[in-house]
């Protein structure tokens, strides 16, 4: 495993946990494209034992802190969603099993480690981690909330974040709770 990778994962989510105000029970969506990691052109350098580092980063962190983790497929799985069937009890599972050149490394090495995996097409996160421009906006709750880190990079991939929020409903009479902002 490559520890450099593991530790630079490991200082996102940390900081990405201290900003993001998440809860236990809450699902975080993760977008990761090896290729961008070893500073290749997203979708053409697939690497196993790059997302081998970067998973087991991010699933310490999830499984540390009671969270469900994610992990987005690339698009030639429809950016499809593995899981753990006990974050989506009701939802209705698809059949695929992502591979490093159809689903991506990062999907991959979900399926390969988590529980009781299962995909699914869509989920509403609660928060996000794109590492390496994937796209993840589709599977998060609205109203999403960009959490700005100073860790801004995994290799050479550029990492983006987001938290969301309840929309506010009402009008100028309307009364907010400061807790859920």
């Amino acid at each position: 495993m490559n520890n450099e990778l593991y530790h630079e994962t490991k200082a996102v989510m940390e900081e990405f946990g201290r900003k993001s105000n998440l809860k236990t029970g809450d699902i975080l969506v993760v977008g990761c494209s090896t290729s961008e990691i070893i500073g290749s052109k997203i979708g053409t350098n697939s690497s196993p034992e790059i997302a081998k580092a970067v998973f087991q980063a991010i699933y310490d962190y999830t499984t540390k802190n009671g969270l469900y983790l994610a992990a987005q497929c690339c698009e030639h799985l429809n950016r499809a969603i593995i899981i753990e069937r006990d974050a989506v009890p009701f939802d209705e599972v698809v059949n695929v099993i992502p591979q490093p050149k159809a689903g991506g490394s990062f999907a991959t090495q979900a399926y390969a480690n988590f529980r009781n995996p299962v995909a699914v097409e869509e989920v509403k996160a609660d928060a996000g981690i794109d590492i390496g421009s994937t796209l993840i906006g589709m599977h998060l709750k609205k109203v999403a909330v960009p959490v700005r880190l100073d860790n801004k990079m995994i290799g050479e991939a550029v990492v983006v974040a987001a938290r969301t929020r309840p929309k506010f409903i009402g009008g100028v009479r309307a009364v907010y709770n400061e807790e859920l902002l």
